[in-house]
């Protein structure tokens, strides 16, 4: 039986260029691609693939709720992220919320096919920078996600999570509160708690300090 794949990505020609890479191989089968968070969750739990390729930034529901959601559903899905966020916060994460692979967009297709073959059977699959900058060494009998669990927990204090990073860059590009919530589909009072959280957490006193917190400690790339 192939291994049956769900491509959910808001840019279409990456879809594509992914589809075509996996087209080739005949032990995989494209079943479906999606290109905003709602459509995602409700194809992958109608379709129930064993891969989900899953971008970050989508719109309506984030990848990161995405992930959850199918997590709660007790959907069996392999979760594994295709994004640009080379960032510890991100992986981990993703990773305790239950995604099997990371992988960064721009990785050879060789790379990605081996993310595929490893997840789909049973096993977790992070790009050897990744892996050695988190976590050292893993032995592959060691559980991933459980590891990322305890990374967060000893960090919970000072982590921001995924959306609480898109709301600092929206404060970089200089987004109101108003626009921060269009952009990312939440109402303004979620911002101003997502803004609460930030300021507690970097112990910082508002938005330009914490612009300057997270750019000095290298905590994520604000364009």
């Amino acid at each position: 039986m192939p291994i049956r794949v769900l491509i959910a990505d808001d840019h279409t020609l990456l879809r594509q260029g992914i589809k075509g890479v996996l087209d080739f191989e005949s032990d995989i089968e494209v079943v479906g691609e999606t290109e905003d968070g709602q459509e995602t969750l409700a194809r992958t739990l109608v379709l129930q693939p064993d891969v989900l390729l899953l971008d970050l930034n989508m719109p309506g529901l984030s990848g990161m709720e995405v992930c959850k959601q199918l997590v709660a559903a007790r959907c069996h899905v392999k979760i594994i992220a295709l994004t640009i966020h080379d960032n510890d916060n991100y992986v981990l994460e993703l990773l305790k919320n239950g995604a099997y692979g990371y992988l960064l967009k721009g990785v050879e297709p060789s790379v990605l096919l081996e993310a595929i073959h490893t997840v789909a059977e049973g096993g977790f699959y992070l790009l050897p920078e990744l892996q050695k900058r988190i976590f050292g060494s893993i032995k592959p009998s060691d559980d991933v996600q459980e590891k990322a669990k305890t990374l967060w927990r000893e960090g919970r204090n000072e982590r921001l999570t995924a959306r609480e990073m898109d709301v600092v860059a929206c404060i970089a590009k200089g987004f109101s509160n108003q626009d921060i919530a269009q952009a990312l589909f939440v109402s303004e009072k979620t911002v101003k708690n997502h803004l609460t959280n930030i300021f507690r957490k970097l112990n910082v006193n508002d938005r330009t300090q914490a612009l300057i917190y997270v750019l000095k400690h290298n905590i994520m790339e604000l364009e």
